[in-house]
C-alpha cells in the first residue's frame, strides 16, 4: 500500500494534503465507534503534507514514506503533543521532545495524523485498561481490538491510517494484529531505539510497525531502526533496506514448530494453523517439530520480570516532577483530613491512588513484592535464571551442533478476539492471551504476526494470525518468509 500511494504522489494523481484530508475524513466518520485515537494532530499533519507537496512540485525526489499518513501509539513522545500513555497521571503532559523514532520519521517526511489509544502504560491485552476509552475491533465492534497497541492496530485495520507504530513488551503489537487481521512486527531487542518511549519494562519493550502488508512493515522498519546514543541498549545496524530482501523465495528454509505451543491447539484454530503449515511446504520450506522445553515457565517468568521493571520504571510518577498531582485542583496543599499541609509521602500516595488505574496498581504491587527484601532471590532472581534457560532453548533451536531451523512458527494467539468485558474480571485469564508471544520478548528475538485465516463467529469472519520468530537480527529473513506466505495466499 505504501508503494502504491508513493507512486500516486510522484505521478501527481493525488497530493499529500488530499491524502491526509481523506484519512481525517475516515477518522471523523468512524472513530467515534472504533475509539482508536486519543489525540489528533491536524495542524502538524497538514504542515507536513504541504511541505511534501511543495517538494514534489519542485521536482524533488521523495522517500517511500514521505507524505504517507501514519498514527503513533500514545506512549511514544511527539514534541509539543499531549502524550498520556492512556493514564490520568499523564493527562496534562505535553512531550518536550521527539522520541528517536519520531525524529527519524519526521526526517523521512512521514505525516503524523495523531496519537492512538492503548492499555494504560501498555499494561493489558485488550485496550480495555485505558483511562479514556475502550478501543473496539473494526471487524466486530462487540469485541476487543487486543492490546496493548489496540488503538494503533485498529487505526490501520479501520482505514484510519496507512500504517502505525506500536510498542511490544509481551505481544502488544502481535496479538492485536492477529485479532484485527493486519501485520504486526516486533523487531529484535535493540534493533530500534526506545528513547522517547515511556518505559514499561525496559528489558522487554520494543517499538515496531503495524501495517496492511509485510512489505509495508519492512519499509517502516528500514526507517526507524539503527543504533542511537540516547539508548544504550540499541545495537549497531547496517542500515539495511528490509524491503529489498523480500524475494518471495523460501525454498529449502527450515521452519520449526514447537510442540509445546501446538499440543494444546484444537478446533478451527488448529485446522487453520495446519493448513498454513501445508502452504509453507508447498512454497518449498521444510517443517520440523522442535522443542522449547522451558517455554512452560514463560508466563510466570514474564510476569515476575515485567512487573518488577514496572515497579521500578513507574516510581518516577509521584506528582512532583511532571504529570498530575493529587491536589492540582485546589488552591493549596492544606487539604489533608486534619486541615494541615500535606506531607510529601501523602502527596505521593494520593497522586498515585488517583492517577493510576487498577491494572497498573496491580502490577506495581506484584513487582514491588517480587523485589522486596526476603523475596528477591525467590522470585526475581529465579525468574532471570529461567529467562536465561528460555533464551538457551532458542539458541539450541536456531544453532544446534548440527543443522538447526531458520524460523520458529506458531499461532500468534490461542484464540480469536474475545468479547469486550469477557475477561475483565479475571486478570489471569487475560494474561493467558499472550502465552504464545511472550517468549520472543524474553529471548529478545524478532517476531511477526500476519493473517493466516479467519473463523466465522456471530456472522463475522474473525481473523487468526500466524507468528514467525527469527534469529537475532535476522529480520530480513523472517520478513521474507512471512512475505512469501502472504503474496501466495492473498486472493
Amino acid at each position: 500500500m505504501i508503494r502504491e500511494l508513493h507512486e500516486k504522489l510522484i505521478n501527481k494523481e493525488i497530493t499529500s494534503v488530499q491524502l491526509t484530508e481523506q484519512y481525517f475524513d475516515v477518522i471523523e466518520k468512524n472513530d467515534a465507534e472504533i475509539g482508536a485515537y486519543l489525540t489528533l494532530t491536524k495542524k502538524l499533519a497538514m504542515q507536513q503534507a504541504q511541505f511534501v507537496d511543495e517538494k514534489i512540485a519542485k521536482g524533488e525526489s521523495i522517500d517511500l514514506i514521505e507524505g504517507i499518513p501514519c498514527a503513533i501509539k500514545d506512549n511514544i513522545c511527539v514534541d509539543g503533543v499531549r502524550t498520556t500513555a492512556a493514564s490520568k497521571i499523564l493527562d496534562n503532559y505535553i512531550a518536550p521532545y521527539d522520541a528517536t523514532v519520531i525524529r527519524k520519521l519526521k526526517e523521512y517526511g512521514a505525516v503524523i495524523l495523531g496519537k492512538t489509544n492503548l492499555d494504560e502504560f501498555a499494561m493489558g491485552s485488550s485496550t480495555e485498561n485505558s483511562a479514556y476509552k475502550i478501543t473496539k475491533n473494526p471487524v466486530d465492534t462487540s469485541r476487543v481490538a487486543g492490546g496493548s497497541s489496540g488503538g494503533s492496530v485498529a487505526a490501520v485495520a479501520a482505514g484510519q491510517a496507512v500504517w502505525s507504530l506500536g510498542t511490544d513488551t509481551g505481544g502488544s503489537i502481535r496479538q492485536p494484529a492477529s485479532f484485527c487481521g493486519v501485520v504486526g512486527l516486533k523487531p529484535t531487542y535493540g534493533r530500534v531505539s526506545r528513547s522517547g518511549a515511556i518505559a514499561m519494562a525496559s528489558s522487554l519493550d520494543q517499538i515496531g510497525p503495524i501495517a496492511k502488508s509485510v512489505e509495508d512493515a519492512a519499509i517502516i522498519l528500514s526507517r526507524i531502526s539503527g543504533q542511537d546514543l540516547l539508548d544504550a541498549t540499541s545495537a549497531k545496524s547496517s542500515d539495511k533496506k528490509y524491503e529489498d530482501y523480500l524475494t518471495g523465495d523460501i525454498s529449502g528454509k527450515v521452519i520449526g514448530v514447537p510442540k509445546e505451543y501446538v499440543e494444546s491447539l484444537e478446533g478451527e484454530i488448529k485446522n487453520i494453523f495446519e493448513k498454513s503449515l501445508e502452504k509453507f511446504r508447498t512454497l518449498g520450506a521444510k517443517i520440523e517439530t522442535i522443542s522449547l522445553p522451558h517455554s512452560q515457565y514463560a508466563l510466570p517468568t514474564y510476569y515476575i520480570i515485567m512487573t518488577s521493571e514496572v515497579s521500578s520504571n513507574l516510581a518516577k510518577f509521584d506528582g512532583i516532577k511532571f504529570g498530575m498531582r493529587s491536589d492540582d485542583n485546589v488552591d493549596s496543599d492544606i487539604n489533608n483530613e486534619n486541615g494541615l499541609p500535606k506531607k510529601l509521602l501523602e502527596t505521593y500516595l494520593d497522586t498515585r491512588k488517583i492517577g493510576f488505574g487498577d491494572e497498573v496498581k496491580r502490577r506495581i504491587m506484584l513487582g514491588t513484592y517480587a523485589l522486596s527484601a526476603g523475596y528477591y532471590d525467590a522470585y526475581y532472581l529465579k525468574a532471570q535464571k529461567v529467562r536465561a534457560l528460555i533464551r538457551r532453548d532458542f539458541e539450541n533451536a536456531f544453532n544446534p551442533p548440527a543443522g538447526g531451523v531458520d524460523y520458529i512458527y506458531c499461532p500468534t494467539a490461542p484464540e480469536v478476539a474475545f468479547k469486550i468485558g469477557e475477561k475483565s474480571a479475571d486478570p489471569l485469564k487475560m494474561y493467558l492471551s499472550d502465552i504464545f508471544t511472550i517468549t520472543a520478548n524474553l529471548a529478545g528475538v524478532p517476531a511477526i504476526s500476519f493473517p493466516i485465516g479467519a473463523i466465522s463467529t456471530d456472522g463475522k469472519d474473525l481473523p487468526i494470525g500466524g507468528q514467525l520468530m527469527g534469529k537475532w537480527f535476522d529480520e530480513e529473513g523472517m520478513l521474507n518468509c512471512a512475505h512469501t506466505y502472504e503474496i501466495n495466499t492473498k486472493k
